[in-house]
């Protein structure tokens, strides 16, 4: 393997969410897992979720771009920092309870497998932009869906 640049070294670790895409089962699963951990456990307020979203999304595009040149190939699965800003985006809005976290974290994954348009469409985009669009829309849709769930069936 190359010597590779601090700069990649950290766009692939930012990109597989410290190794966490190299999971050999199931690398999206694992990455959107790593995200319901990290909004379980950190306490964030309405507004620092807001700016760990933005952050993740934009970085993580960085990386992602930088990180697919790395290891070759449209979308590598060991990219999983855009299933991170998803899972993120699917709960933004909502309150941060064990229902809604495991209720968004399914309904997102079959969103992002399936890849309801545009999703599926938006994976024609180059780079980092590419590997990001499809999953901030599969959290979009698990977003609206738990929110109507929620309204509903009236649950917190």
């Amino acid at each position: 393997m190359p010597a590779r640049s601090i700069t990649d070294r950290v766009a692939l670790a930012v990109a597989t969410v410290g190794g966490a895409g190299y999971s050999p089962v199931a690398p999206g699963t694992a990455g959107s897992l790593v995200a319901v951990a990290v909004l379980w456990l950190v306490p964030f307020s309405r507004l620092e979720l807001i700016v760990y979203f933005i952050v993740v999304t934009l970085v993580g595009t960085w990386a992602a771009h930088r990180a697919e040149a790395l290891l070759g190939g449209k979308d590598p699965g060991a990219i999983v920092v855009d299933e991170v800003a998803g899972m993120t985006l699917s709960v933004l809005a909502l309150p941060l309870t064990p229902a809604v976290l495991a209720v968004a974290f399914v309904l997102f994954r079959v969103f992002d497998v399936v890849k309801p348009p545009p999703a599926r469409g938006s994976q024609s985009l180059r780079g980092g932009v590419g590997v990001m669009v499809d999953d901030l829309i599969a959290g979009l849709y698990a977003l609206a869906v738990v929110g109507v769930l929620r309204g509903v069936f009236r649950w917190p």
